[in-house]
């Protein structure tokens, strides 16, 4: 079988730039762009025909919780990179609160080797960091690690990093970039306490916002800035979700130069506080999902810059663990398969440019973390490409729904767009509905 092909008249979306070309990959490398659109093609390269189809760099989602180890039940490394690539996701980074934590290299690593034998799209693992792990932390190499991630509040597992000392010693001495999870947990005990008196086991979803409010986010992202300033740290805030938060960031700076970016997550520019009457549980995550200003905020943010980066906070959950009441239900849902379409969606109401779309899932998250040869469409590059058709719609089903624990937040949704066609490394492992999995994806690395 070849190991040369030529996606032949495409339309291209990269850096800001729409265009059709003839794009060669060999060996996994895209190795020309051909704007001539010349018709000899030689024989050597396999033609794909891309008539009437986009062709985007493939989207770097810098936050997933695949489950992989040790809560297998509800995800795995293998289904749901599986799920991502059939949405364009072709690199993924994954978080460290797994059994056991990720609180060690020799744990790091295992949890690389596992991927490589399953994944069938690129992966990194965060360095999990904990109250007492500094001697592992500093381990970490940066060019083979994606980040540090501190759980400045508590979500699901048991890394919350609750003491001063021990933060302050992660930010001064982290060897890379540190993304944090951003609440304050004693502002969200304190209103746990007043809603349970209020509604006991009867509890509705929608008090979720009042819990984990606005000040519990301000508090510990500005606590987080601080911190960062101080020692100079690479500082990633994830999932941010207020409108008060955005005054943090730095919209001027070009992002090479920013020493603290902003992530915001699919959920948090889908859905608002509206929702949950008719969500319920399957939108509870944590930050939560609040106001519509906040969600106006969040994308105009986006827009302007101030957010650098679009991702999904993937989190699956059985859906019988959703279907429990408020208290005892688990935070967090599925939304690798479906944040490409939904952000396409978001261009097919005039609300953002598809280049702007791909800037922020495909280049920034590049540049960010400072991936090495992803993240684009150039000569030279690892050819991960997504072929999206945006003339032909989509409801998303049961039936087309991929990930292990069976259900999506998104069911029901009519999206004005389809993934055509996923490859990673060069290998077209999603097309059409069907997968070659012949071929695993690689460990990302980093030019630090």
């Amino acid at each position: 079988m070849t190991n040369s092909f030529v996606i032949k008249n495409a339309t291209l979306i990269n850096e800001n730039i729409q265009f059709k070309a003839n794009v060669f990959v060999k060996d996994g490398i895209i190795e020309k762009i051909d704007k001539t659109l010349s018709d000899f093609i030689p024989e050597k390269y396999k033609p794909i025909n891309a008539d009437g189809l986009f062709l985007l760099p493939g989207v770097i989602d810098d936050q997933v919780h695949f489950r992989d180890p040790g809560l297998t039940n509800k995800a795995d490394i293998y289904s749901e990179s599986k799920a991502a690539v059939a949405g364009g996701v072709t690199s993924y980074m994954d978080m460290p609160n797994t059994i056991p934590n990720t609180v060690t290299q020799e744990i790091l690593e295992e949890k690389y080797l596992s991927a490589s034998r399953k994944s069938l799209a690129n992966y990194s693992f965060y360095m999990g960091a904990s109250n007492n792990n500094l001697a592992e932390i500093i381990k970490t190499d940066p060019r083979q690690v994606c980040g540090i991630k501190v759980f400045m509040g508590s979500s699901t597992g048991n890394l919350l990093v609750d003491e001063d000392d021990a933060l302050e010693n992660i930010f001064k001495y982290a060897p890379t970039l540190v993304a944090t999870h951003c609440e304050d947990d004693a502002t969200i005990n304190a209103n746990t306490k007043i809603y349970k008196e209020k509604f006991g086991d009867d509890a509705p979803t929608r008090i979720h916002p009042m819990i984990r409010d606005t000040k519990a986010c301000y508090l510990s992202s500005s606590k987080a800035v601080k911190l960062a300033k101080k020692h100079n740290t690479r500082l990633h805030i994830l999932h941010l979700s207020t409108a008060k938060e955005m005054e943090l960031f730095d919209n001027i700076t070009p992002l090479e130069e920013k020493r603290i970016t902003a992530e915001v997550c699919i959920h948090h520019l889908w859905f608002s506080d509206k929702d949950y009457d008719t969500k319920g549980n399957l939108i509870k995550w944590n930050p939560a999902i609040k106001s519509e200003d906040d969600r106006h905020a969040l994308f105009e943010s986006l827009l302007n810059n101030t957010i650098d980066v679009v991702a999904t906070d993937h989190a699956p959950h059985l859906l019988e663990e959703k279907e429990r009441p408020f208290f005892s239900a688990p935070s967090g849902g599925p939304m690798v398969q479906h944040s490409l379409q939904a952000m396409l969606e978001f261009s097919y109401q005039n609300k953002i440019s598809i280049g702007k779309v791909v800037e922020k899932m495909c280049h920034n998250p590049a540049i960010l973390f400072k991936v090495k040869k992803r993240g684009f469409i150039r000569e030279g590059y690892f050819a991960d490409l997504v072929l999206v058709d945006l003339k032909t719609s989509q409801t998303i089903n049961k039936d087309n729904i991929l990930y292990k624990c069976g259900w999506s937040p998104m069911e029901g949704e009519t999206f004005h767009s389809k993934i055509v066609s996923t490859f990673v490394n060069g290998h077209r492992v999603y097309n059409q509905g069907t997968f070659d999995e012949t071929q695993k994806g690689k460990r990302l690395l980093f030019d630090r």
